[in-house]
C-alpha cells in the first residue's frame, strides 16, 4: 500500500528522473491517491491511477522509480484513463522543477467515483466521503453533479443504485 509520503517520495524521484532526462511532465491525479493526497480521506492506496504526459517518457521514468523503490511497475498507471470524459477542473498537488502534478476537483472526483461505482473497492467510501464534503443530501443533487461532466448515456444504471444505497444509510 501506497501512504501519501510514499506518493510525494516517489513524485520527488520521478521529477528527478525526468530532470535527468530533460523532460517536463505532467501527471493528473484520480482515484485513491487524490483521496489521500488532496482529501486525507484516507491513508493509502494501492496504486497511482493518472493520466499522464509526455506518456512513453514518464512510463519509462516511472519504471526507473518503481526499481530504486522496489514496486511494480504499475505503481503509477493510466488504466483508469476512460474515466476522463472531459477536460475536469483541477487544482495542483505538487509543482516540482521537472514534473506537475494536479487533481480534479471534489465535484469531478465525486462524479468519477460514482460512474465508475465499484462495489469491491474503496468506492463507496470514497463517495461517502465526497458527499459528506460537498455537503449533499439527495440523489437529485448527486446526480445533477454526475450529469455536469458525463452524457447520461455515459452514466450506468448501477449509478443511481449505488448512490440512493448509499444516501439511504
Amino acid at each position: 500500500m501506497l501512504t501519501t509520503e510514499t506518493i510525494r517520495a516517489l513524485f520527488v524521484a520521478l521529477n528527478d528522473e525526468l530532470s535527468f532526462r530533460d523532460v517536463l511532465g505532467e501527471v493528473g491525479l484520480c482515484g485513491g491517491a487524490v483521496m489521500c493526497l488532496v482529501f486525507q480521506a484516507r491513508n493509502s492506496t494501492k496504486d497511482v491511477d493518472a493520466v499522464f504526459e509526455p506518456t512513453a517518457e514518464i512510463r519509462e521514468a516511472a519504471a526507473i522509480v518503481a526499481r530504486k523503490f522496489g514496486m511494480t511497475t504499475d505503481w503509477l498507471n493510466d488504466a483508469a484513463k476512460g474515466f476522463f470524459l472531459s477536460e475536469p477542473p483541477r487544482h495542483q498537488v505538487m509543482e516540482l522543477s521537472n514534473l506537475r502534478v494536479w487533481a480534479p476537483t471534489a465535484e469531478y472526483m465525486l462524479a468519477m467515483k460514482c460512474v465508475s461505482a465499484r462495489f469491491d473497492s474503496h468506492d463507496r467510501g470514497d463517495v461517502e466521503y465526497l458527499i459528506r464534503y460537498l455537503g449533499l443530501n439527495s440523489t437529485a443533487a448527486v446526480t445533477e453533479i454526475i450529469c455536469r461532466y458525463y452524457p447520461h448515456e455515459r452514466v450506468p444504471a448501477k449509478t443511481t443504485f449505488f448512490v440512493e444505497e448509499i444516501l439511504d444509510e
